[in-house]
């Protein structure tokens, strides 16, 4: 745990791997907490020093009465970066967070390295209808809501465990979660337009994406590749969390992207 601005916000802490290791940060998307990270953070700790925040607002973190704008967690990010001592570490961010991750970067890229964005929000105007399914899974957190909200998300339904599940009903039961939630929603809707803002983007920038994702659809990868030198890689048979659908494959590629190595067997 640590305190940001008197909020009190957990996240985990894989450790040093080695001496000198590079930190990595992993950003989660609305909704969601550090858990979703979980298939693929163990093997990345071996790499780097790997935080991964429930950011506040979300997962187990305090959820403030705030407006829970753009430039709000901007400023949380910041903190969190210099309480927890990451040193220029590289970012590794979803959906959402994704969204805040390019936010940070355009204003303050130099206090990262490497930056990886897994379908990020920021682009879209209208919705989808598995976003739509999502935020009523999250307003009226039933399980059978949840589970068909999350199926719909996946490419491969089976890939959706009963924990993921009822993770995310109790998370969103707790007090001010859907509050949190919605002022989310409302922040992003007016937050600042990344288009014609992301050319001044100074990080090296890998976009992944899934060619199943319905969530965030394929089609507005394109509009992230106004970073300046930035790669795209579409995963096969992945909905909107390659992550967590093809965990190997996800990691064996920003592995390389971030440390120019190959994923150890």
């Amino acid at each position: 745990m640590t305190k940001v601005d008197d909020y009190t916000v957990r996240y985990l802490d894989y450790g040093l791997p080695r001496e000198g290791a590079e930190d990595l940060i992993l950003l989660h998307g609305l909704g969601a907490s550090s858990e979703r990270w979980l298939r693929v953070a163990p093997a990345l700790s071996r790499y780097f020093r790997v935080l991964v925040p429930d950011i506040v607002g979300f997962g187990y973190s305090d959820k403030p009465d705030v407006e829970y704008t753009v430039d709000f967690f901007v400023d949380f990010l910041d903190k969190f970066l210099q309480n927890v001592g990451a040193n220029r570490p590289h970012m590794i961010a979803s959906s959402f967070g994704g969204h805040i991750a390019a936010e940070y970067v355009i204003r303050r890229g130099r206090a990262l390295r490497k930056l990886v964005l897994a379908a990020p929000a920021g682009m879209m105007k209208t919705s989808t209808p598995v976003l739509d399914g999502y935020i009523m899974a999250a307003l009226y957190p039933t399980y059978e809501n949840a589970l068909k909200a999350f199926r719909d998300m996946a490419f491969d339904p089976a890939s959706v465990s009963e924990e993921t599940v009822l993770d995310f009903v109790n998370r969103m039961r707790l007090p001010n979660a859907k509050y949190a939630f919605m002022s989310t929603l409302l922040g992003i809707k007016y937050a600042p337009p990344l288009r014609g803002r992301l050319s001044e983007v100074i990080n090296p920038t890998l976009i992944l994406w899934g060619d199943s994702d319905k969530m965030i659809p394929l089609q507005y990868s394109k509009e992230f590749r106004e970073i300046p030198g930035s790669e795209l890689v579409v995963l096969k048979d992945s909905g909107h969390t390659p992550y967590v659908e093809k965990p190997m494959t996800f990691n064996r590629i920003v592995i390389k992207f971030l440390a120019g190595k190959d994923l150890a067997p």
